[in-house]
């Protein structure tokens, strides 16, 4: 009996232990890319301030990116440099994902899996280079046209960003557009699994449309460059999943006849023989 109990408890043991060994390999593939990123710190946060730079070069003027507290600048060189790291591993680790996972899949079922994670990675950095090179331009010029020179009555207004702020809101806009360039896969899957539809997808576009705004608006600062920089890409993604998944489900049913008719041609010479 004990014998039976141990055979049955192996394979999610071997699984636990596989998963393991995946968590492990990504957490060190973090962690060499992190101190990789470290002896680069200064690269990629110039690489991270350029858009910045480059606004207030346009108008002429020389600043600065300041700190008040003595170990803050130190910490945002670890915080780029985890940044950084994470951003590079996410296709490693997207890889070290479908390796836990094919092994227990059939065939088809890799088929239909596989583009999606090869598809992933590019999506993500594609939502990090759009927020890059187009919404942080905007963005900046629209925060600094609130300066003002100030005059008899009144004292003037003038930027000084702290180091750390502007890196965690640089970080946070290209995660929030990396991650919501996801949902093209995130919708063909759930249609994949039977839990939605491009009929489906269509009727609540409406609501879609609402929802991007909503998520625009908790992901980015409250400022209406960000906020619709986000919620227009979100709204043509899921234009572009609703044919994406239209696309499928005709595929779908092409193979669904081809095995229909391969099905009745095989019964067909059942009966001739018979």
């Amino acid at each position: 009996m004990s014998g039976v109990d141990e055979s049955k408890k192996m394979p999610l043991l071997d699984h636990l232990i596989e998963l393991r060994d995946r968590l492990i390999k990504s957490f060190i593939a973090v962690i060499v890319l992190f101190m990789i990123c470290y002896a680069f710190s200064d690269h990629i946060y110039a690489f991270l301030v350029h858009p910045l730079a480059n606004v207030i070069h346009e108008q002429g003027e020389n600043r600065r990116l300041i700190y008040t507290a003595l170990h803050e600048a130190f910490f945002t060189y670890l915080k780029v440099s985890f940044f950084a790291a994470m951003f590079i591993a996410f296709p490693f680790i997207a890889a070290q994902f479908w390796r836990f996972v094919a092994p227990g899949l059939y065939q088809n079922e890799k088929k239909a899996l596989l583009p999606y994670l090869v598809v992933s990675p590019i999506l993500f950095f594609m939502g990090g280079a759009l927020v890059y090179y187009l919404i942080f331009p905007m963005a900046w010029k629209f925060f600094l046209s609130f300066e003002s020179p100030g005059g008899v009555d009144m004292l003037p207004i003038q930027l000084e960003a702290k180091v750390n702020e502007y890196l965690s809101l640089v970080m946070q806009l290209i995660f929030a557009f990396g991650i919501t360039f996801q949902l093209p896969i995130v919708l063909m899957l759930a249609a994949r699994a039977g839990l939605t539809t491009a009929a489906g997808l269509a009727e609540k576009r409406r609501y879609a449309i609402v929802i991007a705004f909503i998520a625009a608006a908790i992901l980015t600062p409250p400022d209406v460059i960000s906020q619709v920089g986000l919620a227009i890409p979100m709204i043509i993604l899921y234009e572009a999943s609703i044919i994406g998944v239209r696309l499928a489900e005709r595929s779908r049913r092409k193979e669904e006849i081809a095995e229909a008719k391969s099905a009745a041609a095989v019964d067909d010479t059942d009966f001739n023989e018979a």
